[in-house]
């Protein structure tokens, strides 16, 4: 796969999901697998082996397998193949942008960019979504109409941590039941499925940007969604909100109309149909308006 990095420059990444989706999507014994597979019994099986004394000779082939520099990441024994998996970064390996009006990018990954209009369909996750499908809320959805959409798509090689956006107040989180499934540039080319993945998110009534929705959306048999903080809370611009264990995985931010100005590589490349490499803190936005007495709230 190709992408834009921030100055502009063409990167390539070997996604390795796209011979195992090609075989299950694109063939007859891979359709006839793909309803066990995602079966919940067996979810929670692999999910338990994860977890497990047992999988932690599984994290160095996938290291060497995505190229990932341990030197980024503090020092810590892991028990398992998961808590390699969510290993932490070291703190000044991900900056967070000081910049009072920014927005900053909510995770490591592969960023696109839409206007919410009442025909938007977001491919996610191998599924299509429009933000009242999205939502599972019409009112809700109505409120973002003409906003602007962030879809950050997180590859093996990525940090599966995730941060909030901006200063502001959360409610409470929103669960939203699915199945899960992994997302491969195959797979949409190929066969459409419409299934809806499971996810969860919480309304933040930001300082500078209005009421933004940010949302985690899991992903085939063992993707897991860890949020930190369940209910109403103050929270700051690059606090972790939690992570997600082994899986593919999606982080959806929605603004309302007028609300933010996203950085222009991440609409033009959008735009060429190409997606930007973004790293969890980096601005990537802004707010023009930034006089204290035109807060949308204060506390």
């Amino acid at each position: 796969m190709e992408y834009k990095n921030r100055d502009g420059e063409i990167v390539k990444e070997e996604t390795r999901g796209e011979k195992v989706a090609s075989f299950l999507y694109g063939t007859k014994l891979g359709r006839l697998m793909i309803k066990p597979l995602i079966s919940p019994g067996l979810q929670r099986f692999l999910g338990a082996i994860l977890d497990s004394r047992i999988s932690v000779g599984l994290a160095v082939p996938y290291k060497n397998m995505h190229h990932i520099d341990m030197d980024l990441y503090k020092s810590k024994f892991y028990s398992s193949f998961n808590s390699f998996f969510t290993r932490e970064i070291k703190p000044e390996m991900r900056p967070i942008d000081g910049e009072m009006a920014s927005i900053v990018a909510p995770c490591d990954g592969k960023a696109s960019v839409y206007t919410i209009t009442e025909d938007l369909c977001l491919q996610i996750k191998n599924s299509t979504y429009s933000i009242e499908r999205l939502l599972k809320s019409k009112e809700l959805a109505e409120k973002y109409r003409n906003g602007v959409a962030l879809v950050v798509r997180l590859t093996g090689a990525d940090y599966h941590h995730y941060c909030y956006v901006a200063d502001g107040k959360k409610g409470k989180n929103h669960y939203l039941h699915g199945v899960f499934h992994a997302l491969v540039p195959v797979v949409r080319e190929q066969v459409p499925v419409y299934q809806e993945n499971a996810r969860e998110f919480c309304r933040i009534r930001t300082y500078y940007f209005d009421e933004i929705i940010q949302m985690e959306v899991g992903a085939m048999l063992v993707g897991k969604i860890n949020n930190i903080e369940e209910g109403v809370k103050e929270v700051q611009k690059g606090q972790e909100k939690g992570y997600f264990s082994y899986g593919g995985s999606t982080v959806v931010v929605l603004f309302k109309e007028g609300a933010v100005d996203l950085d222009r590589d991440l609409i033009e490349n959008t735009q060429e149909g190409i997606e930007t490499v973004i790293k969890m803190g980096e601005r990537i936005g802004y707010r023009k308006m930034l006089d204290e007495s035109k807060r949308f709230f204060s506390l």
